[in-house]
């Protein structure tokens, strides 16, 4: 049948019809529908490509901010990382021609950390465009505030149970009511006093609440619960240093675990960071158990600067101070953890440096036990008796055949 049709009107006669309108308003609609198709298709097309850049991005976004959070906990408590980066900047332009001070190489040496910490920073730092940089930098000190902030929240109930259970004090250190904490409360007060005064001195305890003449509190002073068991002597300040208790609780609630730091007697056999990596690794149901905090940094040994920044975690725990703060009166939580920073890596002296290493490793194994297989280098693993026997097997053999 032709476009047109023919037929017959009432006289007879034979008309030619026009193109059915229907016709041409169902093509028209059915246009219409396949654009519209072929435009959602397309919207579509946008919208999954936004998605997965909106989701990589968000990926990229929780990556810096995980490997932030071993920033505050060993790099720096205090330092923004791009003053560290500053630092380096300018010992790389100089190229060491150029003298630096202490507070310069404290940076440096914190640059050095934050690298062996996240070993690709350097070379992603430089290859970035500046506004991604600049991302990248916020992402990293959200994840390393937030990481302080969850270990001063931790702390803060932890360090109310361990007083009590150690000194059962007629007024207990209430887990929630922080302002009745520091120098009011006689525990409390204790830990905190100066290595140099005796608490147990009336006149001392009054002095020190009072803010009197001579017994001010500063950074200058190393509060007791440093020292093994709260005590220092006065001709030998060293002795003891950094062995407290309650410093050793606290390091191990946060890098190892809470449970952890329930046994901290003897010089440790790891058995609980064994563990630990065990229940890390896949369980037979499948599931992934979560990592502690030394695990997902690879820390295997106690640094100097993770040691200052528990000494003001847990000093702030002891505080009546209800918010995080750098200064708590006269007290500087900067220049404290610069001070115990600076006693392990400025030693005056050969011995003193010995000294320091030895404390160091004091630390590690009360922290993670005796095992430091992971540290026995290649030439040491060569030589011993399993590999020696191996070469010497192999060379009596090597021998056997050029003489044969």
């Amino acid at each position: 049948m032709t476009d047109t049709e023919r037929r017959e009107d009432d006289g007879g006669t034979q008309i030619e019809d026009q193109p059915d309108e229907r016709s041409q308003d169902s093509a028209a609609a059915a246009s219409l529908q396949a654009r519209q198709r072929r435009r959602i298709a397309q919207l579509e097309e946008k919208l999954e490509v936004l998605e997965a850049g909106r989701a990589s991005k968000e990926r990229q976004c929780n990556y810096y901010m995980a490997q932030g959070r071993a920033i505050r906990r060993v790099v720096a408590l205090f330092d923004n990382v791009e003053d560290l980066v500053t630092e380096n900047d300018r010992r790389y332009d100089f190229d060491g021609d150029e003298e630096s001070n202490v507070d310069q190489d404290r940076l440096q040496v914190g640059y050095i950390a934050l690298t062996h910490n996240l070993p690709w920073f350097h070379k992603k730092g430089t290859e970035m465009e500046f506004d991604e940089y600049l991302h990248m930098m916020k992402m990293l000190r959200q994840g390393a505030d937030s990481a302080r902030g969850d270990d001063t929240s931790k702390l803060k109930s932890l360090v109310s149970e361990w007083v009590n259970r150690e000194f059962k004090p007629d007024n207990p250190v209430d887990p929630d009511d922080k302002p009745s904490r520091g120098f009011t409360n006689d525990a409390c007060g204790r830990l905190l006093c100066p290595a140099e005064f005796d608490w147990n001195n009336p006149t001392v305890r009054a002095g020190i609440r009072d803010r009197s003449e001579g017994y001010i509190v500063t950074d200058l002073s190393f509060p007791a619960f440093l020292y093994d068991k709260y005590a220092a002597n006065p001709d030998d300040l060293e002795e003891g240093l950094f062995k407290g208790r309650i410093l050793l609780q606290g390091y191990k609630a946060v890098f190892t675990s809470p449970s952890s730091a329930k046994d901290i007697e003897g010089d440790g056999d790891g058995e609980d960071v064994i563990r630990n990596n065990r229940l890390a690794k896949k369980s037979s149901a499948g599931v992934k158990v979560k990592k502690h905090v030394a695990q997902i940094i690879k820390m295997r040994k106690v640094t100097p600067r993770s040691i200052a920044y528990i000494a003001c975690q847990v000093r702030f725990a002891l505080s009546a101070v209800t918010s995080w703060r750098s200064v708590d009166g006269d007290f500087d939580y900067v220049q404290f953890w610069r001070t115990i920073v600076d006693f392990f890596d400025k030693a005056p002296g050969r011995e003193a440096r010995r000294r320091a290493d030895k404390l160091l490793e004091w630390w590690t194994r009360k922290v993670f036990g005796r095992s430091h297989r992971d540290d026995i280098s290649s030439t040491a693993k060569a030589n011993m008796s399993v590999n020696t026997l191996a070469r010497q097997r192999a060379q009596r053999d090597d021998a056997a055949f050029d003489s044969s």
